[in-house]
């Protein structure tokens, strides 16, 4: 007879603290893909994708030129559809996600891009604090704060009253990794984030990125330098033959 306090899974009987604790233990998966199809213009991309990203990891997403990394990233925070699987990220339920929603997600994702996309007619600071504005940030005090802190972590702090088009590429791309960490996002989602820099700046982005990932934050690279790989050792994944291969 099963008490009170005690469930039944499987034919076992478990008791409610047990359950509990795994349901702490299943929190801690920032990703879950189950046997997800990605499909864009009618057409296959990625088949059977099954795999976990977990607080705190680092992984790499290698693979050629088209074979679906961007579009793996892209189903992440919903540009992209997810019609067969399970697919999970930060508690949303991708499959079940109402449009309405989709906002919220992506104001939990830091998400860097290749090509920077900084508003160019404003600011580090103006461009940063257009985000917080745009997310809810109501005191003036409280963005200031916050966009020191982040520049800081960048260490851009010296450099905010500067136009995008004043500073260099690696200098962009660390301004685009502050504005990904502004809401203190548990995921990063970083596509090809080396891919418009010289080798040696790609080498202190990619440092950056693993230093966040040791402060906590899950962080999902698309790449296809492996070099840099081999320099910042992490779990890879590789797309090759509409697979994701662990």
């Amino acid at each position: 007879m099963i008490s009170d306090n005690q469930k039944s899974c499987g034919g076992y009987v478990y008791s409610d603290i047990f359950c509990y604790l795994c349901i702490i233990m299943e929190s801690d998966h920032i990703i879950k893909y189950n046997h997800v199809e990605i499909e864009r213009a009618q057409r296959v991309v990625l088949r059977d994708v099954t795999f976990t990203v977990d607080k705190g990891e680092f992984c790499y997403l290698t693979g050629k030129v088209g074979s679906g990394k961007s579009s793996l990233l892209k189903s992440m925070y919903a540009d992209v559809r997810i019609e067969e699987g399970e697919a999970r990220v930060l508690d949303f339920d991708l499959r079940d996600l109402r449009r309405r929603d989709i906002p919220q997600l992506r104001r939990r994702i830091g998400i860097v891009f290749q090509d920077f996309q900084l508003l160019q007619g404003r600011s580090v600071t103006e461009n940063l604090d257009f985000v917080l504005r745009a997310t809810g940030w109501t005191q003036r005090d409280e963005r200031e704060d916050r966009i020191e802190q982040v520049l800081a972590e960048v260490d851009m702090l010296g450099k905010s009253y500067k136009m995008p088009h004043e500073l260099s590429g690696g200098e962009q791309q660390r301004v685009v990794i502050a504005r990904a960490i502004l809401n203190k996002p548990r995921l990063i989602l970083a596509d090809e984030p080396t891919g418009n820099l010289d080798p040696h700046t790609g080498y202190h982005i990619v440092r950056l990125l693993h230093r966040l990932a040791s402060e906590g934050h899950a962080i999902l690279m698309a790449t296809h330098n492996l070099q840099l790989v081999e320099e910042f050792p992490a779990r890879v994944m590789r797309c090759a033959d509409k697979q994701l291969i662990p």
